[in-house]
Order: structure tokens, then C-alpha cells, then sequence
């Protein structure tokens, strides 16, 4: 339903609170009075633009440990666990919702009863209900949030993407962020780091309903059939994960339902009614003055997507009370969210006053069920957020995965860092869970300069990319091209151009040339070298100084900046073979000859190994026509520091990275 303009849609809805003191049942009272006395320790700007001292209390601070008395099992699992059900990388394919008219009906407008609008995206002020239901004590009892494992106790690496809404089936953003992310895990798993690499499909939402209904399918079909298509997307593209999750599982639906109970038992969930603006493709909440009415009566919120006129009962979570202790959080961990560009923008959201965030529906059923209360499932980012931690095992803290948490980083569209910076870290703080370690946000790509569209004609499909290019192709051109953390341009002539300039000339050239020199004029054997010029010093130097520069640029997700560190060594690398002309010393120098070739070999191995990240099978190939052997040991980045081996016999080289040639035309 596409929201149309009204003549009453120039008007501004001010959203309005009436607040009542909810009742608090016997076994919360304590938890209530406690949280009241540290009101001043958290001082909460949730209760001052409301009415009522009983809404400035309710807003005070939350006990920081979730209640140690659950131990009852939570309510059996959401109904329709069938294997495909959520959404939350929010790139859904490129559909408008259907949306109510622009302006809130007139008998609507009339009624004493309803909740006005909601003053902020997702957020919203709420007049809490006549009695709250009891929270369904969680199958695992909420404990205290663990300190994290310091560094010298933990080896591991956890990184994840966003999972993707399989609403429609992958296009490029999706492979863009899914390349990236392995290259980073790769990076890690060579750097010597017990890594886990989490991926998936976020299947809820209103989006997938909807959806399904057009294409005349049940929406665990619709799922499934997209979800698969995005497993074989990863799997095309050579990415590593370790667990593709699709929020369907049954393991998932149980894991957000403890966390809601951890959440509800101590005092963070109330029950109210919602009415505002919402963008179905976005799956989140917009306060009046976020949207624009365009010239096509349609309107739209921040994204640019359609919004339509919402109301219904929801449960609310406190997360105005979260406010204060989230600015902590950025303010001791200057780099939990990354770039700075974002974490500015996420200070200045938060500073400016968080209101209580609506975390339910009741106008559709696919999703997980609210304990207790089967007429609400869960708002589709507590639900698909919770994806993280049933990734390693959750709410089985006895997991073997479990020792991945918390995540080192969250790697996500910069769209939706208010998610996953604010929103995520507020629920895991209530459920007696550590937060995550990092948050970074990479750019959108563009097609020519503009804005991936179907009506535009420019949706790029990743398999058909790829096929056209090669894989390693196309990621290194990805992962080299775009600054990650800011938005990229990309068109055929441009990865036309890296590919032969870059990968071609430079890399492949080098590598080719000075190995059909070893193969042809030394019998293949690579050669003892004789005492190193100070050219041949100067290179090796260079070389050398690789890893250091790659690891502290991967630290902070600088991928451009590890590859150009690289590929300054490839100029460098066919600078200094040129330079020393070895098919020249084979006639005025011999012994000169080997030192050259051997010099060339061992560059062309370290950056070989370190460009295995960014392109797994075409860096193997070229350590293969090395003679390295292919255990872990000798390929991983501890293993640069030892020289290449002379007098090992070279397999015949194999030219690893082809020219692109137009196709002709039919």
C-alpha cells in the first residue's frame, strides 16, 4: 500500500504521550525500586518531555544483570519454524510496499483512543497498558554478562555479515558485502586466529508475506527457494563462512525467545499502542518529520522507500533507559563503530534522546512468537539481530561456539548501523549479554554512478558477473576499487582496466616472465642466489614490509589500504626486474642472472601469500607454480618470514591471470 498525499497530510502530527504508571507485578517491585535508586547514576532524558512522575520512574536505570530467578522453560518455539523466516541485511530486492493514504484517516484522526504518532525511527513514546502480561521465565537462566576473555587468553575471530532479506534473490550489494567480509575472516585465519565466520538469511517481516502473496506461494517456500539462492551466491563466489543461519531454524526461534524473556524479566518490555509512519522494505519506524511527501503524492522516509500509516498494540522495550550507558560505551570503546563518519552520526542520534522502540506486531504472523502472547511475533530486528549469538550456540552457553562471543566485528551496510550500534547493544546489555566488540559499516555501490534500480534497468546479478570476469577477478576488483567504508562507482571499463593493468601486467607478467626464465634457462630448479646488491636489498626490504602495513589496515577494515600496500610492491617488484634485465645476464652474467630470478621469486611468493585473502584460488595457483608446498604452515603469514627454498624443482608456469578480450560479436 504506497502512502498518497491527503489533504490533511501538510498537517504535522505531533506525537503525544499520556503515561500511566504500569502496574508492577510482586516480583518486580524490588527489581523497580532498585532501578529507581540509581536513577542518578543514569540519568535518563527518556521521562523529560513526558507528563507523570510515573513514566520519569518507570524511565530510570535498568539493573545492569539480568534477575537470577528464571527457571522456568520458556514458551514452546514460534509457530512456522519451516526452515526459512527472516530478514535483516535490509537490501530487499527493489519493490515498493503498498502503503496507506499520505494523510491519517478522518474517523482515524476523530478517535480519542488510538496512540498518536511516534516521534522517532523505530522509536516510539507509549502509553503503557493496563497490565502487562508475565514474561515467561527463559528455558536457560539469565547470568550475569561475562567480561570477555582478555587478549592473551582468546585466539579467536569472530566476524559476521549482515544476514540478507531473501525477499528477492541476490544482486551485487549482497556479493559486495559477502566478498569483503571473507576477505577479512581469510585475512585472520592466515594471520594465525581461531576464526568463525557467520552468514545467512534474515526470512521475517511483512516483506516476505507480501511478497510470497504476489508470486502466489507460501512464504516458507518463497524462503526457501531464496535463501538457497543466496547460500549459492557464497558458495559461487568462494566465501568461507563456517554457518550460513536462516532465522527459520528452530534453534533461532528458542534463542530470541530467551533473549525476550531476559529482556521482559528484568523490567525492559511493557506493552502499549503504536501508531506511526512505517517502511516495509526498511522494516522500521519513522517519526513524522523523517518523511517526505514527494511530488507523486507518494510518501517516503529517509531510504527513499514508501512508508504507510500503522497502528496496532505492541510491546515497547526501555531503550530510552539505555541512553546514558550506550555513550559510555562509545565513549571507553573509541572503536566500536567504524568508520568515524558513522560513529559521529550514531553519537549525535543518541545524544539527542532515545525513546522507547516499538518490538512487535499484530497484523501478520510470520515471524517468531512473543512468549506467552502468540498473538505478537517479534519486531524483525530483535529477532534477526539475535542471529549473532545462535550463530555460536546461544542460549547453550556450554557450546563449544560459544567461546566466539562476543563478535570482534559486525560487518553491515552503512543503512543500517543504527541496528545494529544502538539497538543491539541496548538488548544485549538487558538480556545479561556482552556486546560486541565492533560495528563497521561499508558504502552502497553504484552502477555507472547511480543508484542500483529494476526500474532504472541496472541491477547487476552477481553469478552473471562473475562468469563474465572470473571470480578472483571480480573480488579483487571489489576489495581494490572501492574504499571500504565508502561508497564505490564500478561499470565494465573500469574492472576491464584492473583486471589487465593490475592483475595481467603487473602481478602476472612478473610472475610469468621471470618463471618461463627458470623453466627455459636453469631446468626449472630456482636457483642459489649469490650475495644480495643493494638493489636486491632494497626490494626484499619492501617485500618484507608488507605484513606489517597489511595487519595494522586490517585491524581496522582498511581492505584498500592492505591492497595497495601490495601492490606498491608489484610496481616496485617490475621496477627492479626491468631495471636488472636478467634475459640480458644470462649472456654478460650468469650468477648475476640467479640472484635476479631468485629475488623475483621470493617477492612474487610473499605477495602471493598475502593475496590469498582477496583471491584464494589465483594466489594458490601462483604459490603452486612456486613449488610451495601446500600445508597450512607454509602458506599462512608466519611462513613469510622464512625465504623461499633454493634448488627446488618448479613445476612448468602456468599463466594465472589472463587478459579480458571482448567477446566478438555475433
Amino acid at each position: 500500500m504506497v502512502a498518497k498525499a491527503g489533504k490533511k497530510a501538510s498537517k504535522k502530527r505531533k506525537a503525544k504521550k499520556v503515561r500511566k504508571s504500569p502496574p508492577v507485578r510482586a516480583g518486580k517491585k524490588a527489581a523497580a525500586k532498585k532501578r529507581a535508586t540509581k536513577s542518578s547514576a543514569t540519568k535518563s532524558k527518556r521521562g523529560a518531555k513526558k507528563g507523570g512522575k510515573a513514566s520519569k520512574k518507570s524511565a530510570s536505570k535498568v539493573a545492569k544483570k539480568a534477575p537470577k530467578n528464571a527457571a522456568k522453560k520458556v514458551t514452546k518455539k514460534a509457530a512456522k519454524p519451516s526452515a526459512n523466516e527472516a530478514s535483516f541485511s535490509k537490501t530487499p530486492a527493489d519493490t515498493a510496499p503498498a502503503g496507506k493514504s499520505a494523510e491519517k484517516p478522518a474517523e482515524k484522526a476523530a478517535s480519542k483512543k488510538r496512540a498518536v504518532a511516534l516521534e522517532a525511527n523505530p522509536e516510539v513514546q507509549a502509553t503503557p497498558a493496563a497490565e502487562t502480561p508475565k514474561a515467561a521465565p527463559p528455558s536457560t537462566a539469565p547470568a550475569p554478562a561475562a567480561a570477555p576473555a582478555v587478549a592473551a587468553e582468546r585466539n579467536t575471530y569472530f566476524i559476521t555479515t549482515a544476514i540478507a532479506y531473501p525477499n528477492g534473490i541476490p544482486h551485487i550489494g549482497h556479493a559486495y558485502e559477502a566478498i569483503a567480509t571473507d576477505a577479512l575472516a581469510r585475512f585472520q585465519r592466515l594471520n594465525g586466529k581461531d576464526v568463525f565466520f557467520l552468514t545467512g538469511t534474515d526470512e521475517h517481516g511483512l516483506k516476505m508475506v507480501q511478497t510470497a502473496d504476489a508470486e502466489g506461494m507460501s512464504v516458507a517456500d518463497l524462503a526457501a527457494r531464496n535463501a538457497g539462492r543466496f547460500k549459492e551466491m557464497d558458495e559461487r563466489l568462494n566465501v568461507s563462512f563456517d554457518r550460513f543461519i536462516r532465522t527459520t531454524e528452530p534453534d533461532h526461534h528458542r534463542s530470541v525467545q530467551v533473549v525476550w524473556n531476559r529482556m521482559q524479566e528484568n523490567g525492559d518490555i511493557y506493552i502499549d499502542t503504536y501508531s506511526g509512519w512505517y517502511s516495509v522494505r526498511d522494516e522500521a519506524y519513522y517519526a513524522e518529520e523523517e518523511t517526505v511527501l514527494g511530488e507523486d503524492n507518494v510518501r517516503r522516509g529517509p531510504q527513499g522507500t514508501p512508508v504507510e500509516w500503522v497502528e496496532e498494540k505492541s510491546y515497547f522495550f526501555r531503550l530510552s533507559a539505555y541512553q546514558d550507558r550506550l555513550l559510555e560505551l562509545y565513549e571507553s570503546q573509541p572503536n566500536f563503530i567504524g568508520p568515524d563518519s558513522r560513529r559521529n552520526e550514531v553519537i549525535s542520534f543518541v545524544k539527542s534522546g532515545l525513546k522507547d522502540l516499538s518490538i512487535s506486531r499484530t497484523t501478520f504472523d510470520w515471524g517468531v512468537k512473543v512468549p506467552n502472547d502468540p498473538e505478537h511475533v517479534m519486531y524483525v530486528w530483535v529477532d534477526a539481530l539475535t542471529n549473532y549469538i545462535t550463530g555460536v550456540g546461544f542460549p547453550d552457553e556450554n557450546n563449544p561456539n560459544w567461546r566466539y562471543w562476543p563478535a570482534d566485528v559486525h560487518i553491515i551496510g552503512k543503512d543500517i548501523i543504527r541496528f545494529h550500534a544502538v539497538y543491539w547493544p541496548a538488548f544485549l546489555m538487558s538480556a545479561g549479554i556482552p556486546v560486541q566488540k565492533r560495528v563497521y559499516a561499508h558504502g552502497f555501490l553504484f552502477n555507472r554512478g547511480e543508484k542500483m534500480s529494476k526500474s532504472v534497468g541496472n541491477v547487476v546479478d552477481p553469478f552473471n558477473l562473475a562468469d563474465q570476469y572470473g571470480v578472483d577477478q571480480m573480488r579483487y576488483f571489489f576489495l581494490r576499487e572501492v574504499p571500504f567504508g565508502q561508497d564505490g562507482s564500478y561499470n565494465h571499463e573500469a574492472i576491464v582496466a584492473r583486471i589487465n593493468a593490475d592483475l595481467a601486467n603487473d602481478l602476472g607478467n612478473l610472475a610469468q616472465r621471470s618463471l618461463s626464465m627458470i623453466a627455459k634457462q636453469l631446468g626449472g630448479v630456482l636457483p642459489e642466489p649469490g650475495e644480495f646488491s643493494d638493489n636486491d636489498k632494497a626490494i626484499l626490504a619492501q617485500a618484507d614490509g608488507m605484513l606489517e602495513i597489511s595487519r595494522t589496515a586490517m585491524e581496522t577494515q582498511q581492505i584498500h589500504q592492505w591492497l595497495n600496500a601490495v601492490w606498491a610492491v608489484v610496481a616496485e617488484a617490475n621496477r627492479y626486474f626491468a631495471g636488472e634485465a636478467p634475459w640480458a645476464l644470462a649472456k654478460t652474467d650468469p650468477a648475476r642472472q640467479k640472484t635476479v630470478l631468485y629475488v623475483t621469486a621470493e617477492v612474487v611468493r610473499q605477495v602471493a601469500i598475502l593475496t590469498q585473502p582477496a583471491m584464494p584460488d589465483a594466489s594458490s595457483k601462483l604459490l603452486d607454480s612456486l613449488g610451495i608446498s601446500d600445508e597450512k604452515e607454509a602458506r599462512n603469514f608466519a611462513a613469510i618470514a622464512t625465504r623461499i627454498k633454493p634448488g627446488t624443482t618448479l613445476p612448468p608456469p602456468v599463466g594465472v591471470f589472463p587478459r579480458y578480450v571482448e567477446p566478438k560479436a555475433d
